[in-house]
């Protein structure tokens, strides 16, 4: 008998400790956690056809990250870890040829006059 209350014990001690390790968590504060570039989506309808990768930097700002291998392709990546929520995530993709805006891809809607080139 004295040993069945024992187990009993043990065991429901473990449960009470472990579960109170889950209240704590939620209770703990954490810190956002922005990484990379920010943009807006006004900054991005800035870009043309044509830009160089110096208009685009002023416009944009550089990259966090640097690529070695390709030079002629710029990717900007925003990542917010929030206290509470989602982890919220956006990415821009530039295509440059010989230092020149070619095209861009990602989370961002392409500018409606993205085409038509800054000297036009």
């Amino acid at each position: 008998m004295k040993q069945g209350f024992l187990n009993v014990s043990i065991v429901a001690t473990l449960v009470i400790g472990l579960s109170g390790c889950a209240t704590l968590n939620d209770m703990v504060y954490r810190i956002d956690i922005p990484q990379g570039n920010y943009l807006e989506q006004r900054d991005v309808d800035k870009l043309r056809v044509g830009m160089t990768q110096e208009q685009v930097a002023f416009v944009l700002g550089q990259p966090v990250a640097q690529n070695a291998f390709d030079n002629d392709r710029w990717v900007y990546l925003y990542e917010m870890n929030p206290n509470k929520g989602e982890v919220y995530r956006k990415e821009l993709i530039l295509n440059f040829n010989q230092g020149v805006l070619t095209d861009m891809s990602g989370d961002f809607e392409e500018p409606t006059n993205f085409d038509t080139p800054l000297d036009s």
